[in-house]
């Protein structure tokens, strides 16, 4: 029987088990790969460099046809490890708007949502 997840692929130099251990990956591994960098005065105040995207933070599309927008985060899909910005959609030709779903290695956070607990208590150190 194959395996559907191994941590070793992780390891690997070949680009197809880097695809693999991304894409099968377990949804608490996921949440690890949806993660943006943070701007530099964010760097400078928390001392990190990057932290995992969260509903409400407000972010900078760096990469991509939407260079240089800017948004809130209104959905974060760990299964596709893809992010929903506001402002950032398509026209339909029967005129409704449609969100593009953008990967968070495009984006830039300029400020947090520190609603969550958890997440105060993890920059605070």
């Amino acid at each position: 029987m194959k395996k559907k997840f191994s941590i070793s692929w992780k390891s690997s130099r070949k680009q197809s088990k880097q695809r693999k251990y991304r894409f099968n990956a377990p949804l608490h591994i996921k949440q690890k790969l949806a993660g943006s960098h943070l701007s530099k005065e964010l760097r400078n105040k928390y001392k990190k460099r990057s932290i995992a995207l969260k509903k409400g933070d407000k972010v900078k599309v760096i990469h991509g046809n939407f260079k240089k927008h800017e948004g809130k985060v209104e959905r974060v899909e760990l299964g596709r490890t893809r992010v929903f910005v506001s402002g950032i959609e398509y026209t339909k030709k029967d005129g409704t708007k449609k969100m593009i779903p953008i990967n968070p290695s495009n984006l830039m956070i300029t400020e947090l949502n520190m609603d969550d607990k958890f997440r105060q208590k993890l920059l605070e150190k």
